[in-house]
């Protein structure tokens, strides 16, 4: 039984992997059409608070819900499982393209073959979000705290800081309203990486494996937060040219899966194979570990009555930060007739259909593909 769904999530985020382009909050958006919708492998309620839980921690946002889904389904066992599933197309994809950049000095142009899949998955966060907000809306204070996110999010404030200082002033409103103590749980502090000394020019297997490892245990935020700490680490440093990293930087935006996959291409800039494996190892490695040490919490976050304060705090702050996104994606994606076509198409296969979020994303592809094609 233990090894058919270790089978069943391998398969399921093995899947999702081939094909969550669009970022964070479309991976996340199409693991709640696989996991809750279609699997039923836990409430959509559980499922949002996983996200906000998640939210706080550092590392890849989407990964580390694949871990916690793997974990729900299969144990810790799972967790790993999900974990690896998820992340090895990109990694695959990722390393071979630097082969290719590094044999030929440039990037194979693929732009045209993921034009539609951007207009398509704005459909698909769009659904997620209704569907989550719907759980996450528990009363006007939560509306108003999610418009404040909404609103500071867009404005530019990081959204950690918008997470936190949400979820604190909730707790506190909600626990001075309802005037009723309640016990609180210890609760194990996350563990904090120390720096490592990163200035010896030379790179070897080693120093390499410590470099994405630190930058996999501290990194918050967005692909333009991991350019900022991969700058500072590795162009400074002299091991990387900044147009280098640039490049490394788009392959992870154009693959399938993580961004961190950029640490596979970097890796093998540096180091060839061996080096894609450890930087690859190095900065999901952390993630594995908060992981399994938050999972246990969140069940005991929702028994404890402060607790469940700021964990609906959070999870309608993570509602609206997914809102912040769609808003940006949508203003940078539809921008000709082209786009606009394929993400109308892609909201009816959403909202009008019942096929899956994959096919919608293989969908906008084929239209991209043909709609770029002909109009050339």
């Amino acid at each position: 039984m233990v090894n058919s769904k270790l089978k069943e999530v391998a398969l399921v985020f093995f899947k999702l992997g081939c094909f969550a382009f669009g970022g964070p909050a479309a991976h996340i958006a199409m693991m709640e059409d696989e996991i809750v919708e279609k699997r039923k492998w836990m409430t959509r309620d559980y499922f949002l608070d996983l996200i906000g839980a998640t939210n706080l921690i550092p590392g890849p946002n989407s990964t580390e819900m694949t871990m916690h889904c793997g974990y729900e389904r299969a144990g810790r066992a799972g967790l790993f499982v999900a974990g690896m599933a998820f992340i090895f197309p990109a990694v695959v994809i990722t390393a071979f393209l630097a082969y290719l950049y590094v044999e030929y000095g440039q990037l194979p142009q693929v732009e045209i073959f993921i034009y539609g899949i951007k207009p398509a998955v704005l459909a698909i966060i769009t659904s997620a979000i209704i569907k989550l907000g719907k759980k996450a809306v528990k009363g006007i204070e939560l509306v108003i705290i999610g418009i404040l996110v909404l609103v500071v999010s867009l404005l530019g404030v990081n959204e950690i800081i918008a997470l936190l200082a949400d979820g604190v002033l909730g707790m506190l409103y909600f626990y001075l309203k309802s005037k009723t103590l309640s016990s609180l749980n210890s609760m194990s502090p996350l563990l904090l990486f120390l720096g490592i000394d990163t200035a010896i020019v030379k790179v070897s297997t080693l120093k390499l494996f410590l470099i994405f490892l630190k930058v996999g245990a501290i990194l918050y935020g967005s692909g333009y937060v991991l350019f900022a700490y991969l700058d500072a680490e590795l162009v400074t440093s002299g091991l990387l040219t900044r147009a280098e990293l640039i490049d490394a930087i788009a392959i992870g935006q154009f693959t399938p899966g993580p961004v961190l996959s950029t640490s596979t291409f970097i890796g093998y800039q540096l180091s060839g194979f061996t080096g894609a494996l450890v930087a690859t190892t190095g900065i999901f490695l952390p993630s594995f570990l908060f992981v399994l040490i938050l999972n246990p919490f969140v069940s005991k976050m929702q028994k404890s009555k402060i607790l469940r304060y700021f964990l609906d705090s959070v999870n309608i702050a993570a509602v609206a930060v997914m809102l912040s996104v769609l808003v940006v994606m949508t203003k940078d994606t539809l921008v000709e007739w082209q786009s606009i076509s394929i993400a109308l198409c892609a909201a009816y296969l959403t909202f009008k259909t019942k096929i899956s979020t994959i096919w919608t994303i293989l969908i906008g592809a084929i239209l991209g593909f043909l709609l770029m094609t002909i109009t050339k």
